[in-house]
Formats: C-alpha cells, sequence, structure tokens
C-alpha cells in the first residue's frame, strides 16, 4: 500500500491534520474503513467518484476503493540526525515511506508559539531539509567506506555506486535533497534506487493556513510556492483546523461546507491527488456484480503488470485483457452495450494501461 508521512516541526498542526485524517468521511468508508495499525499510522480511501457511478450502472453493493497510509512521523528537532529529540525513530520512518508531507505553518497566532519564536516557514522547511541531508550524508560517507575495497579491486557495480555516491556528497554537504532525475542518469539511477536515501523522495509542502487564507493563501505561502519551484517539490494549501471541523461533518454538509468556503474540495484530497501526481500514479477499475473496485499501478505499467496487482498469477498466466475506457463504459451504460458498439478491445501485453481503463484478464496458469 502507498505510504505518505507527515512530517514538521512544533506547533505547525502536523497532529491536527493526521487526527482530522483519521476521522475523516474518507476515512470511514464502508469497504475500506479507517484503522489502526499503530498509534500513529492510518488508512484512508482515495476519493473517486468513477467508482460510485460505475456501482449504479453494473448494480452492485460493493465498492472499494483504492487507499493510502499515512503515517504520523514523531516530532522532528534541530540535530534529529545526530540523534536529538526522537531523531532515531523519526528517521527510520520516514525511510520507509514514499513520499513526505511537510506541514508548515502559513498562519498568525499568538495563542500559539512557533518553536523558533517567529513565523517562517521557509527556515522551517530548510531545519526539516538539513536534518534529513545530514542523515544521508552519514548513510553515504558508511557506505563509500564500506565499498572501497571493492572499488580498489575495479568491480565495476561498486565503481559505478562509488560515483553515484560522490555526487551525492556534495549535494548533501549544502543540504539539499537529491533530485535523481537532474543530477543522475542510466545506471546511476538504477543504483541509487536500490538506497533508501531520504533526500531521494518526493516532498509536498501542506501550507497551513487559517481559515480566511484557505482559498488564496497568503506571504507566507507565497513564500513557499516559490521556495518549491526550486526544489522539485508540489505545495498544497490546507487549514488544518478547517479539516478537523470537515472530520465531525457528514458527506453532504462537509461539501456543504467547502462551498461556503469557496473551494472545491477538502485539503485531505488534494494532498492524495498530489501524492499521485508525484508518484506518476495511475489508476484502473475492475466493474462487475461481484464488486467495483480501484486499482493503483505506476504511468507507463504494461497490462500484464496491472495484471499482477490483483494476483501474481493474473501476470504470470497473462493472455490478454478486455479494455474498455471509461467514459465509454458510462456513455454506454454497461459493457455488452459497450461491446455492440465495438468500443471493448482485447489489448495483448504490450498495452500501456490509462487512468481510468475498465478491465477483465483473461489468464492461464
Amino acid at each position: 500500500m502507498l505510504r505518505a508521512g507527515i512530517v514538521g516541526l512544533p506547533n505547525v498542526g502536523k497532529s491536527t491534520l493526521f487526527n482530522a485524517l483519521t476521522q475523516s468521511v474518507n476515512a470511514q468508508s464502508a469497504n475500506y474503513p479507517f484503522c489502526t495499525i499503530e498509534p500513529n499510522v492510518g488508512v484512508v480511501t482515495v476519493p473517486d467518484e468513477r467508482l460510485y457511478i460505475l456501482q449504479d450502472l453494473v448494480k452492485t453493493q460493493t465498492v472499494i476503493p483504492t487507499a493510502i497510509e499515512f503515517v504520523d512521523i514523531a516530532g522532528l528537532v534541530k540535530g534529529a540526525s545526530k540523534g536529538e529529540g526522537l531523531g532515531n525513530q523519526f528517521l527510520a520512518n520516514i525511510r520507509e515511506v514514499d513520499a513526505i508531507i511537510e506541514v508548515v505553518r502559513c498562519f498568525d497566532d499568538p495563542d500559539t508559539i512557533h518553536v523558533n519564536g517567529k513565523i517562517d516557514p521557509i527556515s522551517d522547511i530548510e531545519t526539516i531539509n538539513l536534518e534529513l541531508a545530514l542523515a544521508d550524508l552519514a548513510s553515504v560517507e558508511k557506505r563509500i567506506a564500506r565499498i572501497a575495497k571493492n572499488v580498489k579491486s575495479k568491480d565495476k557495480d561498486a565503481i559505478i555506486e562509488n560515483n553515484v555516491l560522490q555526487k551525492m556528497v556534495k549535494l548533501l554537504e549544502d543540504g539539499k535533497f537529491i533530485n535523481i532525475y537532474d543530477n543522475f542518469e542510466g545506471d546511476e539511477l538504477e543504483a541509487i534506487k536500490k538506497m533508501q536515501f531520504l533526500t531521494t523522495k518526493p516532498v509536498i509542502y501542506a501550507a497551513n493556513v487559517s481559515e480566511t487564507d484557505l482559498k488564496n493563501g497568503n506571504d507566507y505561502v507565497n513564500k513557499v510556492k516559490e521556495y518549491a519551484k526550486t526544489h522539485n517539490a508540489d505545495v498544497v494549501i490546507i487549514s488544518a483546523a478547517i479539516e478537523a471541523e470537515l472530520s465531525q461533518l457528514d458527506e453532504k454538509e462537509a461539501k456543504e461546507y467547502l462551498n461556503e468556503l469557496g473551494v472545491k474540495s477538502s485539503g485531505i484530497e488534494r494532498m492524495i491527488k498530489s501524492v499521485y501526481h508525484l508518484l506518476n500514479l495511475r489508476t484502473y477499475i475492475t466493474a462487475g456484480e461481484k464488486e467495483v473496485r480501484a486499482w493503483t499501478i505506476h504511468s507507463g505499467d504494461t497490462a500484464p503488470k496491472a495484471a499482477g496487482v490483483i494476483h501474481t498469477d493474473f501476470e504470470r498466466g497473462f493472455i490478454r485483457a478486455e479494455v474498455v475506457s471509461y467514459n465509454d463504459f458510462v456513455s454506454c451504460g454497461s459493457l455488452n452495450a459497450a461491446k455492440e458498439k465495438g468500443l471493448v478491445r482485447l489489448e495483448g501485453k504490450d498495452y500501456i494501461v490509462q487512468d481510468g481503463d475498465i478491465m477483465h484478464f483473461r489468464f492461464n496458469v
């Protein structure tokens, strides 16, 4: 399951946001309820209205959205990379997530004192990023020492890895996140993918604002957006306080409240969409009388790879897939009607699955 870690300095709204996440409407879905795996982990369904439209068409009682796991990671303090506070636990938890959501305080409130005594979102971001970079730098230096003998003996893989690590040292010493797509290529990329570095993970800055700034943001948010542009990150404007209120409402009431605020979707929904965008993920659907279900794949995945998400036997024994686009299915009203119009295709092993494809796999093991 996809995992996103929520991090932040003290008093930025991290805990409020996580509590809202675990109590949200999405978290209370009948077929994929929020569950506490451990005190700081919650599973939340990915909003997808297409599933419920299909539910009516295929006349099933069961809808199973795909889901994302949010991890409320132990609070960070300066010096975490050296074990300060809960530093070691913090860093170990981040290594296990697919994406990092940094909650950044972008609101003024004299009753909530900032840990550094002033509101400065860029300073907050750089404090977190520096700790992650320093932690990775320590790991890189250990790894360089470990493979030194193999490099000396001209081992090809060790030489490639050493070249990557030396490049990383220069970036990490400056406290920079490693953008693997800009700084590395070919065999170097493959070497990096095998390493669980913190600074290679995609980042979303969750700019936490007051209710009045939710629609248009503020000067703090603008600074975060400018920073994100040069650091290959996404920005989502949220109000943790409003998310906490929304979590107490039913779906209809929540939509009405959002309309009053002048926004179309909750911050939680926007965060989930941003994670999917950053990780280059797509959704395909299986739909029948038994259930309508969403499945998560990566952009560029072939039909057999997509089938393997359901079960490894589907990928191993893949023959072909019946495919119809979501729009064609809905416009026709049923699979049979789509077949009659020639809109259902038989695709083979090289077919690249598209977002919203409705698929049925034929396989033989």
